[in-house]
């Protein structure tokens, strides 16, 4: 030790307050030495701590990178070799030895060490260096050493820091002196040159900038220091990828000669290999270089002195970790800095002579900035913290003497995690380390990873997992040179796994393995560079795996062979990822760009635990094809969300490794008959994340009673099961014959409900038995003691006596008019079908008659009448009470055979029983049951079933060409007779009806002539109405088609006006308007000869056709000149309907508008028919002259409008519709041309009407 020659230099201002120093220290336990950058108190401070005797100094730096300088610089001052007097630690990197008095080392090493020695007894001086970045490292030393201080009172402890806040460290450790050291001896001009700030979202979060045009801010800069001495230049950047950016377009204007070419580029952050961080602190090698420009990150600020830099650009901004509590993540945004920051950054420069610092922002913002940086206790997770903590006795965190104390949310969410590894007991109030977690704490890795180690242990992983693990902690060694980055990606593409960035590593870490063990040492290196892999990172990856190998052995974490796992590796980190599961999210498969469709290629989003949204990072093996789940070891918030290092998983895989984390649901708890058991859907779900969606399980696991209550119910009562037992043959039996007569019947007693077989077998089957498997192995030993112990009886189900059914009351057939159905009956109510149904042919439907299905059944009889009694108005209802006695007489008095409708002559016999005025319309059917009224069920020829309806009109028109169609089949099965195209009438007669006897039952059809745009066809009707209704106009039109047409003739002779008439009503030409003439003609004659145009006979039709064309000719013109005169009145009409104005009129004037159109309907001759035509001029002229007295007087309107409206609902409700279709009824033609003249009568009775007209004409005129 005498041959220490201890020197300071001088120019240093720490070296001026030396003798201040050295008393400080003698005198007191603790002092804080607060200097400003340059100040040289790093390297000079371990130098007075030596000279004062001090054998074994501990001096903490915040970086790697500056311990290992600050370690170089001071071996180099002293003149000592490094490893020797001074050595450093970082990591498990360790050059001390027993000879080291002054060891530099990272903060988180003498963390470490207290857990080996918590006095730190092998430390008699401990330097904390840089206390004003306030790590957690450096937070948790300040609270530890203020609790030991007072436990060894010969430690002495010197914290240094920037002049930021230096009292609060004094206040921390009882007012200790504060000795203040003057940071340069040069001025420093600051300017200030901001840019233009347009910040936009990124998805590469390593591309993220808070100025989009930063660069041109630094090469506007270097263009302005270009002016200046001569002087190397330090450019503050936020990352990496900003760094390599600015290398690009710096080195491009060198390269193009705008900046000078003499200019070197250094690159400097905490990724870079070692040797390419010590080019920054060496002189240049290459020749002629005059100036260097480093572009840094924030690792240059503090600690580390880069020889002659003169100048400083600080773009303003740097990527600043934050946990947010909210979201549960780390995040690494791009963040202003502080005042103090900048102000670090400032003192970079003129160290060595005047300097200039450029800010690329303004004086505006620098002041509006907060004034120092969070400390990073205030934004980290404490898990490793509290894991720690609790190792050397602490138990609350809460009561720790922080320098400042944490965040309440980010201790509740370090127990979260350490609580999510096992590493906590669950009920203790204080933090109590469970088994695990006493391990967990012995591994001096982030708790997580410790956390899969173990776990590997378990799956005898643990090789593999640790291989995974240290990698994971350290620098990824595959590198990516700007300028050579595909030939990088192309050689550590050989690496990747598709399902796994996990595996990736794994895959590389076996390469390099396998390579060390086949090449010599340099060779091996030289492979390393050739691959872009990064040497010293790859041995750091090695030594940390040989640490971890020594510390894990008392755990019995033991390396054994390789092993071929992805599925138990992927386990094991899943145990120390359970909160980082990923789930991938349904996105639409399209979207609209620029207003057309495109793929949607988005990053698919996934959802993670606590309500997390994240994407995969771009960089990730599993970016290009994204699975449905994933874990990932890393969630960094940027521009967005990123997940960065993922492996695909099923999400079942955590239930096992969650515990009691894991939530579980049931749901829908049911029989199943192929498990012959209850079943239920149940959930897993993990922090709020489903890992397991409707997984059938047993459920007589959760509730054993409702299994056999669901067992008893489903398989006992239903049958729904496959046991084959007889004594459930014999059930079913009895069961199906009880259920027959109770239908029957109409009484539900009379059969047994699920209730009362419920309730049979509840007696009699044991509590435990909850399965066909459980009851199979009970019932196999009971029916050897009582084989009739599950045999169902009439008297032991029910407690009422069964009678036998009379087949004359409830019958299963009916007979009317020759034809036969079946019935059958069902008791259902509300049902369709409730009460007897009758099966109805579909070949005899449309001929069947309503009257008699009334009446139903004899045994349904009284109960019919009762309900018909009840439905009747209280007026008159009052005088037939009881109902049900008032049914019995009225019964004694109605025949037994039904004739007739049973409503007409039930409301007779009444009024004579009762002397009160009653008629078939006062009994209101709505009101009566479904089981009251008759459903017909109509089946076709082989049973099945064509229609269900208590309404037989609306089956009629449902099936009428299904009707039809059989009708046709069953009368044709000796002889057809229908055609199709008939284009004359080339036959004698057509037959009146023709029948056949299908399965008991006759059937008609009745043949009619129908025309189809082809032509005319023969058809086959069920009914004769329907015959009656198309017959007619398929002789019209083979009248038509028989007659040449006079249209040329007609057409040469018709007078200008006439024609014109044509044309304004509705006729394109004069072949049109004699076509339609001759149709009406025809009409008129069929009609002369049968009201209803039914000609069978060919000697009929020919007269009709010699009559038509005689006269075609003559009544052309005759009928012309009537066209002219309604063309006229129409013409009028339409004039008075557009002179009204007024808004309140509108209603009226659309409905006269409509008026119109109904009246000029297409094909008017016809439409019309050729008695009505004439009067056609008269209505038209009465809507003018409704319009003209409307406008003098709308009041005067309301009432015959009131009247008319009255008898549009009468014709309405007789089945009329405007305009009147083809094939309506004589008695609805006749109502509808009565209707024109009710409203002559009403709104223009100068016109007169054809014939006397009011609405109670109308009414009977419908009611024929």
């Amino acid at each position: 030790m005498a041959e220490l020659r201890i020197e300071y230099p001088e120019d240093l201002p720490v070296s001026k307050l030396r003798h201040e120093i050295l008393e400080a220290i003698k005198n007191h336990q603790v002092i804080v030495v607060a200097g400003a950058t340059g100040s040289g108190k790093t390297t000079q401070l371990p130098k007075m701590c030596l000279e004062l005797g001090r054998k074994s100094i501990a001096h903490t730096q915040p970086r790697r990178i500056a311990a290992r300088s600050v370690a170089e610089r001071i071996a180099e001052e002293l003149k000592v070799e490094l490893g020797g007097l001074v050595g450093y630690q970082v990591r498990f990197t360790d050059t001390s030895s027993k000879a080291t008095r002054v060891k530099v080392m990272t903060d988180g090493i003498l963390l470490n060490a207290i857990q080996n020695r918590n006095d730190l007894a092998q430390y008699d001086t401990i330097i904390i260096d840089e206390a004003h970045e306030r790590s957690l490292n450096i937070d948790f030393l300040l609270g530890y050493l203020k609790q030991l201080l007072p436990k060894r009172p010969e430690l002495k402890v010197i914290i240094t820091s920037a002049t930021i806040d230096p009292e609060s460290f004094s206040r921390h450790f009882n007012d200790a002196p504060i000795i203040e050291v003057s940071g340069r001896t040069y001025p420093i001009e600051v300017r200030y040159r901001p840019v233009h700030n347009d910040s936009e979202g990124n998805s590469d979060p390593d591309d993220s900038s808070s100025a989009s045009d930063y660069l041109d801010g630094i090469v506007k800069a270097l263009d302005e220091l270009a002016k200046e001495p001569e002087g190397d230049t330090l450019v503050f950047l936020s990352g990496e990828s900003e760094i390599r950016d600015a290398q690009e377009a710096i080195q491009g204007r060198i390269t193009s000669g705008l900046l000078d070419k003499h200019t070197e580029l250094l690159p400097l952050y905490g990724r870079l290999s070692s040797s390419e961080q010590h080019k920054v602190f060496e002189r240049s090698k290459v020749a002629g270089v005059r100036r260097r420009v480093i572009l840094a990150t924030n690792v240059a600020e503090t600690s580390l002195t880069i020889p002659n830099i003169k100048y400083v650009i600080d773009a303003g901004t740097a990527r600043i970790s934050r946990y947010s509590p909210r979201a549960k993540v780390q995040r690494l945004p791009i963040e202003a800095i502080s005042q103090a920051s900048a102000n670090q950054r400032a003192g970079r420069a003129g160290r060595t002579s005047a300097g200039v610092v450029i800010r690329l922002y303004s004086e505006e913002d620098y002041n509006s900035r907060s004034e120092f940086t969070d400390p990073e206790i205030l934004r980290t997770n404490l898990a490793s913290v509290i894991l720690q903590s609790a190792t050397i006795g602490i138990d609350d965190i809460a009561k720790f003497p922080f320098l400042q104390a944490p965040d309440p949310r980010g201790v509740k969410d370090g127990l979260g995690l350490l609580a999510e590894l096992g590493a906590l007991e669950p009920e203790s109030k204080t933090v109590k380390l469970t088994t695990l977690g006493k391990e967990l704490a012995r591994l001096p890795i982030e708790p997580r990873f410790a956390r899969m180690l173990l776990e590997a242990r378990n799956r005898d992983l643990v090789r593999e997992v640790m291989v995974i693990v240290s990698g994971l902690t350290i620098q990824d060694p595959r590198e990516r040179p700007l300028e050579k980055r595909p030939q990088a990606d192309l050689f550590h593409a050989r690496f990747i796994d598709p399902t796994s960035d996990f595996l990736s590593l794994l895959n590389l870490y076996n390469y390099l393995e396998d390579k060390q063990k086949e090449l010599s040492s340099s060779a091996f290196r030289r492979l390393c560079k050739a691959e872009y892999l990064n040497y010293l990172r790859v041995r750091e990856w090695q030594d940390l795996m040989r640490q971890l190998q020594s510390l894990a052995k008392p755990l019995g974490l033991n390396l054994k062979g390789r092993k071929k796992d992805p599925e138990g590796i992927h386990k094991c980190l899943l145990a120390g990822l359970l909160s980082q599961i990923g789930i991938k999210q349904p996105q639409e498969k399209k979207v609209w760009q620029n207003g057309k469709e495109k793929p949607n290629r988005a990053a698919p989003e996934y959802a993670g635990a606590g309500g997390k949204k994240f994407v995969i990072f771009p960089g990730s093996a599993l970016a290009k094809k994204p699975p449905e789940a994933i874990i990932s070891a890393e969630l960094v918030e940027t521009s967005r969300l990123f997940a960065r290092m993922n492996a695909e998983i099923l999400p079942e895989w955590a239930e096992q490794l969650a515990g009691d984390l894991a939530k579980r649901s049931f749901a829908e708890p049911h029989w199943e008959k192929k498990q012959g058991a209850v079943v239920a859907l149940e959930r897993v779900t993990l922090f709020g994340l489903p890992i397991v969606v409707g997984r059938k399980m047993q459920y007589s696991r959760v509730d054993p009673m409702l299994c056999r209550e669901l067992f008893i119910r489903h398989a006992l009562v239903e049958g729904d099961w496959d046991s084959q037992q007889q004594f459930d043959r014999e059930n079913r039996l009895l069961i199906k014959e009880l259920e027959a007569q109770a239908e029957r019947a109409r009484k539900p007693e009379l059969a047994p409900g699920e209730n009362e077989i419920f309730r049979f077998f509840n007696n009699r089957v044991p509590l435990d038995v909850v399965s066909t498997r459980s009851f199979e192995g009970w019932w196999k030993k009971a029916k050897q003691e009582s084989p009739t112990l599950l045999t169902m009886t009439k008297q032991n189900l029910l407690e009422v006596e069964v009678q036998e059914l009379s087949d004359e009351d409830l019958p299963t057939q009916w007979i009317y008019d020759g034809q036969q159905f079946n019935l059958s009956y069902r008791f259902d109510p509300g049902a369709i079908d409730d009460g007897v149904t009758v099966d109805v042919p579909v070949a005899v439907l449309a001929g069947l008659q309503e009257d008699p299905f009334e009446w139903l059944v004899p045994g349904m009889r009284q109960e019919l009448v009762t309900e018909l009694i009840r439905s009747l108005p209280k007026n008159i209802r009052k005088n037939v009470v009881p109902a049900n006695d008032w049914a019995k007489k009225a019964l004694a008095q109605l025949p037994e055979v039904p004739t007739g409708g049973l409503l007409p002559l039930l409301a007779k016999t009444l009024q004579q029983l009762s002397g009160t005025a009653i008629s078939a319309s006062d009994f209101d059917q709505s009101k009566l049951p479904s089981a009251m009224r008759m459903t017909y069920r109509v089946v076709d020829e082989n049973g099945k079933s064509l229609g269900l309806s208590d309404d037989l009109g609306e089956l009629k028109l449902k099936l009428k060409d299904k009707g039809r169609g059989a009708v046709a089949k069953a009368v044709q099965l000796e002889s057809t007779i229908e055609r199709a195209g008939i284009e004359s009438w080339d036959f004698d007669s057509i037959p009146e009806v023709l029948e056949s006897e299908v399965a008991g039952n006759l059937i008609r059809g009745f043949p009619a002539l129908v025309p189809t745009p082809k032509g005319v066809d023969l058809r086959l009707f069920p009914t004769q109405s329907e015959r009656t209704r198309n017959h007619i106009w398929g002789v019209v039109a083979l009248v038509q088609g028989a007659i040449p047409t006079p249209a040329k003739y007609i057409s040469q002779h018709l007078s200008q006006p006439e024609k014109l008439s044509l044309v304004s009503l509705g006729y394109k030409d004069t072949e049109h308007y004699v076509r339609d003439l001759i149709a009406a003609m025809a009409e008129q004659e069929l009609r002369k000869l049968d009201p209803n145009g039914v000609v069978l006979e060919r000697k009929q039709f020919e007269g009709v056709r010699d009559v038509v064309a005689a006269n075609a000719i003559e009544r052309s013109f005759e009928v012309a000149a009537v066209l002219v005169r309604v063309a006229a009145a129409a013409a009028e009409a339409t004039k008075a309907i557009s002179s009204v104005k007024s808004i309140e009129l509108l209603p009226i004037l659309s409905l006269e508008k409509e008026h119109m159109s109904q009246l000029l309907a297409p094909n008017l001759v016809s439409t019309s028919s050729l008695e009505r035509l004439a009067r056609l001029p008269i209505y038209l002229k009465a809507i003018a002259v409704r319009i003209s007295k409307l406008a003098e007087a709308p009041a005067k309107d309301l009432a015959p409008a009131g009247e008319l409206a009255a008898a549009l609902r009468v014709y309405a409700a007789a089945g009329g519709v405007l305009p009147l279709p083809k094939g309506s009824t004589l008695q609805l033609q006749a109502g509808r041309w009565l209707l024109e003249e009710f409203r002559v009568s009403l709104f223009a009775q100068s016109l007169g009407t054809a014939a006397p007209v009011s609405l109670q004409r109308i009414e009977k005129a419908l009611a024929k």
